[in-house]
């Protein structure tokens, strides 16, 4: 019997442990062909997949250095000719308040998580472009999305991810390279201490690798948010309100502290599929009013 993925080949990044892990050995198990990339070569997860009968290779290599990315990416093509899937899951933590926090450790969770998504997608991006066929996950956070105390280099990062993701779907789009994000949360060693035993087995990392299948599959969404943990998965919506017109003697903080109820009016709120629709709105809106 056919899997969902049967010859189709996978890069997992950060795939030596933990989510990278899990997202690798949900991959191989429904029919992919797994490349590992990890700092050091994950080959003891390669094992676990070719005992249960898949196809794997480990790479060792920093998804911050673009030259070493290139390398793997070369032998991924080397050994099977083609890369379908792209999972970029590797990261970091340097947690620290902001006041405290070193422009270092800054630079390097963004060089990790950030720059280190941009690099292996480039690496990807001609192939996928030339194939006609694509899925890249990048992986956001609750801390980038909604925040989290003594995370703004991490949750910067995390954010991007998404700017990234909106940019890249509308570039993508007409060789069938679909582009979404996870924004997981799950016992690994990044939040070991932090979460209770108990919490710990419900936030296992199986339970997000089925969001990874589901946004890499054939017939797989694209620009999606989706949460996923402890086998609970949601979608994240980034929608602007109607808002309202000013006229040029309204235009003052005051002023705009008084219309606030409409500006801020949830009724009617909706999406964007570009940021030329939102500006192409604005100047309606202004059109009409004056009309």
């Amino acid at each position: 019997m056919s899997k969902d993925f049967t010859g189709r080949v996978a890069i997992v990044t950060g795939a030596g442990a933990g989510l990278g892990r899990s997202h690798a050995l949900a991959l191989a198990a429904e029919g992919a062909r797994v490349a590992l990339f990890d700092l050091v070569a994950p080959q003891s997860v390669v094992d676990e997949i070719r005992a249960a009968g898949g196809e794997a290779v480990a790479i060792a290599c920093d998804v911050a250095d673009m030259d070493a990315v290139a390398r793997g990416v070369a032998q991924v093509m080397d050994a099977w000719g083609r890369v379908d899937v792209l999972v970029n899951n590797a990261g970091i933590l340097r947690d620290k308040t902001f006041a405290k926090l070193t422009p270092e450790n800054f630079a390097l969770v963004l060089a990790v998580h950030l720059t280190g998504s941009v690099n292996c997608t480039r690496a990807v991006w001609e192939i996928m472009r030339n194939q006609g066929y694509g899925r890249v996950v990048l992986t956001s956070s609750a801390s980038g999305i909604y925040g989290n105390f003594g995370q703004s280099n991490y949750g910067a990062a995390k954010a991007a991810m998404i700017g990234l993701m909106n940019v890249l779907h509308l570039e993508g789009a007409k060789f069938d390279i679909r582009v979404n994000t996870l924004a997981p949360t799950a016992a690994t060693g990044m939040t070991e201490g932090l979460i209770t035993p108990e919490e710990a087995a419900l936030l296992a990392p199986e339970t997000v690798s089925p969001g990874v299948l589901y946004l890499t599959h054939q017939d797989a969404p694209s620009r999606m948010i989706l949460g996923a943990g402890a086998g609970v998965f949601a979608v994240t919506h980034i929608t602007e309100t109607e808002g309202a017109w000013l006229p040029p003697e309204k235009r003052t903080a005051r002023g705009i502290a008084a219309a606030m109820d409409r500006i801020d009016d949830p009724a009617g709120a909706r999406t964007h599929d570009s940021a030329l629709d939102q500006t192409r709105k604005f100047v309606r809106m202004a059109r009409d009013a004056r009309a």
